[in-house]
């Protein structure tokens, strides 16, 4: 709130004819990102995504960033209260637990802070005037996922793809439902199965269940359930079906890799920083990513996949970039 001040401030004293022959210091705000201890940034995966998007804003723009890490042992509390206290003009809260910036925001009301991924039914819940959050539409990119899943396994005379789920939230289903939906536009008659392994973290438990979804006749495995997703892929692999990467783009695991449904979290750093130097940050603001600006997209597309469906994908994005096909989501 206090940067909005200064840089108006700053505006009226450019404005004012120069009486020592010295141009005014430009007035460069601070921001402060909130990462997990060990976190690098890489596009591979999605807290090194949103650390690249925080460095990229501060390579390129004017501002005075800082990275501090959570402390293993600790939470986030004690980081956005570092920044708080030391009135940071925003703080980028951690990406997969925003819970103590209702608390933080109440305690520093000065300071701005932005929610990357803002999901429903998750805190803070308050809708303060500095909680700014960005919210990604990963539902159509699980769409177009599902789509090309469907016409894929059809050439491969399969009627059967399938999506592998960590946990039963919001933040899972939206890549299912999605996924889903896409499948049923390309092919009304596919089938569709989906099992969830508890588990978030160990690839044995994801390898298990898409060995079992294959073994059943699925020709393509969507992994949705981060490192645990892994072996779901490793499975897909071994037996010679296709996988589908998650979040970021994962061709990297090898020629297996259908495609990837992906959202750009680093755009939502870097355009909320921009927002920020600009004077453009809108208080309370919530700004949409979605297949029309490209923060839901696929990623590479295995050279393996014919060009009319390749035409085909492209034009279900242009539909659902124009709203010609509404994508359903889960309700949050």
């Amino acid at each position: 709130m206090k940067l909005r001040l200064l840089l108006a401030a700053a505006f009226m004293v450019a404005m004012l004819p120069a009486v020592s022959g010295s141009a005014a210091p430009a007035v460069k705000p601070r921001v402060g990102f909130v990462a997990y201890a060990g976190s690098q940034p890489t596009p591979r995966t999605l807290d090194g995504l949103v650390l690249a998007g925080f460095l990229r804003a501060e390579k390129e723009l004017p501002i005075r960033g800082a990275v501090r890490y959570i402390a293993p042992t600790r939470g986030p509390g004690d980081v956005l209260t570092s920044f708080g206290r030391q009135d940071y003009d925003l703080v980028v809260a951690p990406l997969f637990d925003a819970r103590p910036v209702g608390i933080a925001s109440r305690r520093f009301p000065n300071v701005d802070f932005l929610i990357i991924d803002a999901q429903p039914g998750i805190p803070p819940k308050r809708r303060a005037k500095t909680i700014h959050r960005s919210v990604f539409r990963a539902e159509q990119a699980g769409y177009l996922a599902g789509y090309l899943s469907a016409l894929m396994a059809e050439r491969g005379h399969g009627h059967l793809i399938s999506a592998v789920g960590g946990f039963r939230f919001y933040g899972v289903t939206r890549w299912i439902v999605g996924y889903r939906a896409g499948a049923k536009k390309a092919d009304p008659k596919i089938k569709f199965r989906v099992d969830y392994s508890d588990d978030f973290a160990n690839p044995s438990k994801c390898h298990r269940v898409a060995l079992s979804q294959i073994a059943a006749g699925s020709k393509v495995v969507f992994d949705v359930a981060g490192a645990c997703g892994l072996g779901a892929l490793r499975a897909a692999k071994e037996r010679g079906v296709w996988g589908v990467g998650v979040d970021t783009d994962q061709s990297f695991l090898g020629r297996h890799i259908l495609t990837s449904a992906v959202i750009r979290l680093d755009r939502g750093v870097f355009d909320s920083v921009r927002r920020l130097v600009h004077g453009t940050l809108r208080p309370g603001s919530t700004t949409v990513y979605d297949v029309h600006d490209g923060g839901a997209q696929l990623g590479r597309i295995s050279p393996k996949v014919p060009r009319p469906f390749l035409r085909r994908i492209e034009k279900i994005r242009r539909q659902i970039a124009d709203g010609t096909i509404t994508v359903p989501r889960p309700k949050g």
